[in-house]
């Protein structure tokens, strides 16, 4: 049976790093949860973001797939490279910077992670940026930020990332794990997130970077209505030119931004001038 957390740290003498959000999960039950909803096949390359002490890891190899794990911690990798598994390669690098068909070798490839909720956000715009390179992502996140990715449009907590990730992938929240399966335990609860790629996004955008603009600048002012949401942005639109998108659109301008779906953003990103933005 591998070794707890809490076995591994001391037999390294370590301690998690809480300036680096490490919060170790050895739960044997959970991990194999995880493991399984990737539905790896053997031989695959899955790259892990933050595989930290390897317990997770050894739950992707188990599915025979092979393991790309980048870990920016040298602590980390040293206890991962001590334990010299197979079919894993160590790679000393940001999870938050990574490019993820580069250091696996292969495109699309499968992500999994562990995420400190500090490099979460990071994480996800470089799954959005790299989107055409990944198959499907597996993610630990903090519990709310889950239900925030999940989330339907009128719903309170639909937001920025609701909106970007579901134009392009499927995103399922999967189940919880308590803050008491980790080491340290974390303050919150944390819950499993699936990302699947969708064989094409839900609407076409004439920029992926200008998509994310409008979208910001909606959900900039969230009591405000869309329309002045988005002229509040000065440099995207004329609010003439905002209120014949809208209108273009078929987009009410009186909506909110939690309201609107990620086609309807797309709707309204092609009816911009194309001059700006």
């Amino acid at each position: 049976m591998a070794q707890s957390p809490q076995e591994l740290l001391r037999k390294y003498g370590l301690k998690a790093k809480q300036s680096w959000g490490q919060n170790f999960l050895g739960d044997e039950g959970a991990l194999t949860h995880i493991a399984e909803s990737l539905e790896l096949t053997p031989g695959e390359t899955v790259v892990e973001l933050g595989p930290g002490l390897g317990h997770l890891t050894r739950h992707l190899l188990a599915t025979g797939a092979r393991v790309v794990a980048v870990e920016r911690d040298r602590d980390m990798v040293h206890v991962l490279e001590a334990q010299a598994l197979p079919g894993l390669t160590v790679v000393a690098g940001n999870a938050a910077t990574v490019d993820f068909a580069k250091v696996a070798g292969v495109a699309p490839v499968a992500v999994a992670g562990n995420l400190p909720y500090h490099l979460t956000s990071p994480i996800l715009f470089q799954l959005l940026e790299q989107r055409r390179s990944v198959s499907r992502a597996v993610f630990t996140l903090q519990k709310e930020v889950v239900t925030r990715l999940a989330a339907s449009p009128g719903n309170r907590d639909y937001g920025l990332l609701s909106v970007l990730l579901g134009l392009f992938f499927d995103v399922e929240e999967l189940f919880t794990l308590p803050a008491r399966l980790f080491t340290p335990p974390p303050k919150v609860d944390s819950a499993v997130v699936r990302l699947s790629a969708l064989p094409r996004p839900r609407a076409e955008v004439t920029s992926d970077a200008r998509f994310i603009r409008v979208v910001k600048a909606g959900f900039g002012h969230r009591r405000k209505t869309l329309f002045n949401s988005l002229r509040s942005d000065a440099a995207l639109a004329t609010p003439e030119a905002i209120s014949a998108a809208l209108a273009a659109a078929g987009i009410d301008p009186m909506r909110r931004a939690e309201t609107l779906s990620p086609e309807e953003f797309a709707a309204l990103e092609r009816a911009l001038p194309q001059s700006i933005g």
